[in-house]
């Protein structure tokens, strides 16, 4: 063998050796880019949970079962590769466009600095219909990842309400129905920080003013008397005005509210689809009650839309003082300035309801 071609393979052997070596050393890195190139199945935009976060490899199992990744195997290549601990990995909700990346998947699920993951995104959050804090909370778990249970523990606690300076009465005053944009993962103290904002940012001084205006002293005054109002009439927006007007004469000329609502509040769920109300029923001892207290309950007995809210700072100046059931399925109201007009409203409402009442009977 000639010296040339010694020095050739001394060479070329030389190269394979450093090539090996160089394999050796860099193998998990290329591993991890190869892994890492690889893209998600899905075919349009995923969404996907993060709940609890235990293992990689239990996230890789999710993504496998949601059609987002085809290879555990590479996805866990990704993740060991870079090395994440427990706590870096942000629970929440996530958005996930087709084709992309292990690597940017896994880079999304990341925490920042905020405490969120990097493609972390906001979930619509909306609650109404509701007439208790249990109604809200249990509202608000089917829209983020906070627990029924939890929320309320931490709406009841006298520390939470101390923190803002609300009563326990006036506490439900502050959640104010509306579409919210809020992380999945938002927990309890977060959550009632974002509603006391909201609630602040709504009480304008413009809002303050028309408040003073309609003889009522503070915010959480009239968002109890919206809360009657809807109570009466949540079908029929255009009446809002003329029944806000009707209690606020009230309130001004010392009558009672004899609202019906307010004492059936206080029978709880017992009076649901009790058509026929009786003295009975008015009679209860509670401090909501209007037949028996003068003046505005000490809280809302409703969470009402901020829509009523305003209907009260903007109701207009009428003559009315009672109100009573149209004799139709209507929901609508008839309207009176003295007793005599309304307990005659009154006799023809009730002897309707007395005949639709024999009707049902008949026909079941």
């Amino acid at each position: 063998m000639s010296k040339k071609v010694k020095k050739i393979l001394f060479f070329a052997g030389g190269a394979l050796a450093v090539g090996i070596v160089f394999i050796v050393l860099f193998w998990s890195k290329i591993s991890a880019y190869r892994a890492g190139s690889q893209t998600t199945i899905n075919a349009q935009t995923a969404r996907f949970k993060i709940e609890q976060f235990s293992s990689a490899e239990d996230l890789a199992n999710a993504l496998q079962r949601e059609g987002i990744i085809d290879s555990k195997e590479d996805f866990l290549t990704v993740f060991s590769y870079k090395k994440l601990g427990k706590d870096q990995v942000a629970l929440g909700m996530y958005s996930i466009k087709p084709n992309t990346s292990y690597r940017d998947l896994i880079n999304g699920f990341i925490k920042n600095k905020r405490g969120n993951g990097n493609a972390e995104v906001e979930v619509t959050v909306t609650f109404n219909n509701c007439r208790t804090l249990k109604d809200l909370a249990k509202a608000i778990s089917k829209c983020i990842g906070l627990k029924e249970d939890t929320l309320l523990d931490f709406l009841s606690k006298e520390s939470t309400r101390n923190k803002y300076g609300f009563t326990l009465e006036q506490w439900p005053a502050v959640f104010m129905p509306n579409t919210y944009k809020m992380y999945y993962d938002t927990d309890a103290e977060t959550f009632v920080a974002r509603m006391v904002k909201e609630y602040q940012n709504f009480w304008t001084q413009d809002r303050k003013q028309k408040l003073i205006k309609q003889g009522l002293k503070e915010p959480c005054e009239a968002v109890t008397l919206a809360s009657i109002v809807y109570s009466e009439q949540s079908k029929h927006a255009e009446e809002w005005p003329t029944i806000a007007g009707l209690y606020l004469n009230r309130l001004r000329t010392g009558m009672k509210l004899q609202s019906d609502p307010t004492f059936k509040f206080c029978w709880g769920d017992s009076l649901d689809g009790v058509e026929r109300l009786t003295a009975v029923h008015r009679a209860k001892d509670c401090a909501y009650n209007t037949y028996k207290i003068q003046g505005l309950p000490p809280g809302p007995i409703y969470l009402p839309p901020s829509s009523v809210v305003d209907a009260v700072l903007n109701a207009p100046k009428v003559d009315y003082l009672y109100m009573c059931a149209k004799p139709d399925y209507s929901s609508l109201h008839n309207f009176a300035v003295d007793g005599d007009e309304h307990l005659r409203n009154a006799k023809v409402f009730q002897d309707w309801l007395t005949i639709e009442q024999t009707k049902k009977k008949k026909n079941p």
